[in-house]
């Protein structure tokens, strides 16, 4: 039996590689273009099939398409030759630039052509998006899976040539086990990465996707519903949760200080939330308006 061919270390290279990729969320403006290998049709340019990405934003490519028009490309597209088809190029990096020029009209582009197998394409392509954090969620679950089954890594590997924890790569590949249609919440930002986890491994994965975002639940009001599972009260609403002792203290000392009742509705997770305040008369209603005013009490 032959003797198995040595696979090459994940990201090894890598380095060199990027050094040709723009490290700007839209290299539209750097402060000196860099040298293009040459300049070709861009019909003799065509995408990644396996382009990590793919959603992208129609407004963001009329921006930038507004900008190529009135300047051009100043940071050139790096492609690779065509397998198979002489003459033609595949790109590796800047498919948001090559079709905002389609959009702008453009007949050429400038390209950087390097010769990239199709592990290093991969690679390149999804460290490139990963770095300006272009990728959601499921499609940078999608490209770390095509990684490991395409060409046999680990998590580990992904992990190191990435920089990311191997617990990062393992709870990102677990949103793969969701329905495809909870996927596309994520990708359509309708559905927060948290979100998403409390529904891995449930039968109605769906619709409790559906309620967390009709209600705009918190990642903890979401545990609390998949805990409960769906039924009349909680699909409808948001689900009551217990508040914490500091929450219940400040209202106290609100309810104390302005002799009216005060509730406290802070977003898990984030530094903002409500504060609602309740009058039982409108005496009550004109003597909170002259404390918000700065009048007397």
């Amino acid at each position: 039996m032959a003797k198995k061919k040595d696979r090459k270390g994940l990201g090894r290279g890598l380095s060199a590689l990027m050094a040709d990729i723009d490290s700007g969320p839209d290299a539209a403006t750097p402060t000196a273009p860099r040298p293009s290998d040459t300049v070709l049709p861009i019909e003799k340019v065509s995408a990644n099939p396996d382009q990590p990405r793919r959603d992208f934003k129609q407004e963001d490519l009329d921006d930038l398409a507004s900008s190529i028009a009135g300047r051009g490309i100043i940071q050139p597209i790096i492609v690779r030759p065509a397998p198979g088809k002489d003459g033609f190029y595949q790109i590796v990096a800047g498919e948001r630039r090559w079709r905002a020029a389609q959009q702008a009209k453009l007949h050429e582009v400038p390209v950087l052509i390097r010769d990239f197998d199709d592990e290093q394409l991969l690679e390149v392509a999804i460290i490139e998006n990963v770095q300006r954090a272009d990728l959601n969620a499921v499609e940078e679950a999608v490209s770390y899976r095509a990684l490991m089954d395409r060409f046999g890594h680990t998590q580990e590997q992904v992990s190191s040539a990435l920089g990311k924890s191997r617990s990062y790569i393992a709870n990102i590949l677990r949103l793969l086990n969701l329905p495809d249609d909870v996927q596309q919440f994520v990708r359509n930002g309708d559905l927060s990465v948290g979100h998403a986890r409390t529904l891995i491994g449930n039968e109605n994965a769906h619709a409790l996707a559906k309620a967390m975002i009709k209600g705009n639940l918190s990642v903890r009001e979401a545990e609390k519903l998949v805990k409960q599972g769906l039924n009349p009260k909680t699909s409808s609403k948001r689900v009551p949760l217990k508040k914490d002792a500091d929450t219940r203290a400040v209202e106290t000392d609100l309810a104390a200080a302005i002799r009216m009742g005060v509730s406290i509705d802070h977003k898990d997770g984030s530094e903002s939330g409500k504060v609602t305040i309740s009058y039982k008369t409108l005496d009550d209603l004109d003597r909170l308006c002259a404390i918000l005013t700065g009048g007397s009490k």
